[in-house]
């Protein structure tokens, strides 16, 4: 690559696959996404190699399967000793900065007052390391134990915002509270986010490539909006989910008219932060990225929030565009987080890191090449998933579970009995040690 690019990564907490404007019965507004898809490359079948938050993220930290990744679950942090991307980006002379909520030590819960506690040992040299939704709260309601709450602190709002989550999490699920937040729009947790991702990109210097990533904390859960936010989408109308089987439609319509709210409050910034990298004049040489941790079950088959190897759990969102990316194209290569990582590190001129499993995604991006890999894998505490594009097959203990997503997209019938060549062949893909020799049904 002759110039090192920039890079945006716009990266939402929870933003399911499907859920983008391309989507036909979807009355989503989100114009910015939608541009960067005619710019760029959309890839269709994107998935995580976790579907919880600190895993997912070790992943593309670490450029790593969740096997590999050093974080089994929300309670470990990442590892201290485990080379990152961004040092190996600050490393090559790359500013490195990043905001919103990085969840590389969740299970610490202490991102110091300025969210810098963390930051320049995992690579960063500028930004803010903030709480999600549901830690600001359990770990700052007295006192702050990170930046967002403190900043409620100083306004006088935290009590209020605290009663507000007490009151979302009682006998009822919390996605069902669906009324607005009493905060303020400024003081709404992905608007603080976004005037904070602002802050950080006035402080890069010209000439000198930058990396910056905007965590947001929404579409996550619980389903908080500002009035505004749930104003503009009252009449929308959406489509119930997938053999739902708890609650009515209108609370269904609810929900999800809540969860398009956070998504197009994002789009909305994600228009302003495009806007400040043109202003720079530094728009034709930045690569922007947009995905997401992990998806969300939304109600279909039941489920909800993510964590489980059904696809609206499982698939993420990806979109690149930016210098040297052919555009309008729509991939159905099968492609991972961490191909991320190593998309960066090409950006970068940098090699890869130590046990990387990620593979760059310029071949696909530049139009040099349509496929990627043969399989994909995801996984989270006993259960492992491996998807080819066709048949997913999941583990969890002995038991065995497979899905022909393509005559059966929702996932609604294993049909494991009916294809046990399938079962044979996909296991021997897992990365499951316990199972090795048993692979027989």
């Amino acid at each position: 690559m002759a110039e090192r690019p920039n890079i945006l990564l716009l990266f939402p907490d929870q933003h399911r696959h499907d859920w983008l404007p391309s989507a036909p019965d979807l009355p989503l507004h989100m114009p910015h996404l939608a541009a960067l898809m005619e710019r760029g490359v959309r890839f269709v079948n994107a998935v995580t190699p976790s579907p919880i938050c600190a895993p997912a993220r070790a992943c593309l930290a670490s450029g790593r399967d969740y096997d590999a990744c050093g974080v089994p679950n929300n309670q470990v942090n990442y590892p201290l000793h485990q080379e990152t991307v961004y040092q190996r980006l600050r490393a090559t002379g790359y500013r490195v900065g990043g905001v919103g909520k990085f969840d590389l030590h969740k299970a610490t819960q202490d991102w110091g007052l300025d969210g810098r506690r963390l930051l320049p040992e995992w690579g960063f040299t500028d930004g803010i390391d903030n709480e999600g939704k549901i830690d600001a709260v359990s770990s700052g309601a007295e006192r702050p134990a990170g930046p967002y709450m403190a900043y409620l602190h100083r306004e006088g709002l935290a009590a209020t915002h605290v009663a507000d989550f007490a009151a979302r999490h009682g006998k009822l699920p919390s996605y069902v509270n669906t009324r607005p937040t009493p905060l303020p729009e400024e003081a709404y947790c992905d608007n603080w986010v976004a005037r904070n991702a602002l802050d950080v990109l006035a402080g890069f210097e010209p000439g000198r490539p930058w990396y910056l990533a905007v965590n947001f904390t929404g579409p996550h859960n619980p389903m908080d909006v500002t009035a505004g936010m749930q104003r503009r989408r009252r009449d929308a109308a959406f489509p119930p989910p997938v053999a739902a089987q708890d609650f009515d439609a209108d609370t269904h319509q609810r929900v999800r008219r809540n969860y398009a709210a956070m998504l197009e409050n994002i789009d909305r910034h994600i228009g302003r932060l495009l806007a400040a990298v043109a202003a720079r004049g530094e728009l034709e040489r930045t690569l922007v990225v947009y995905s997401s941790d992990h998806g969300e079950m939304l109600g279909d088959l039941g489920r909800w929030s993510k964590s489980t190897w059904h696809h609206p759990s499982m698939g993420v969102p990806m979109i690149v565009s930016g210098p040297g990316v052919n555009a309008g194209v729509t991939s159905d290569a099968l492609v991972s987080l961490q191909d991320l990582t190593a998309t960066f590190l090409d950006c970068a001129g940098a090699g890869p890191l130590p046990g990387m499993d990620g593979r760059s995604l310029w071949p696909i991006l530049r139009g040099a090449a349509t496929a990627h890999r043969p399989h994909v894998r995801c996984g989270l505490d006993d259960w492992r998933a491996v998807y080819d594009g066709r048949f997913k097959l999941v583990r969890t203990g002995e038991a065995h579970l497979l899905y022909d997503r393509g005559a059966d997209p929702h996932e609604l019938t294993d049909v494991a009995d009916q294809h046990p060549d399938e079962v044979n062949r996909l296991a021997r893909l897992l990365r499951v040690p316990s199972w090795e020799g048993s692979l027989n049904v």
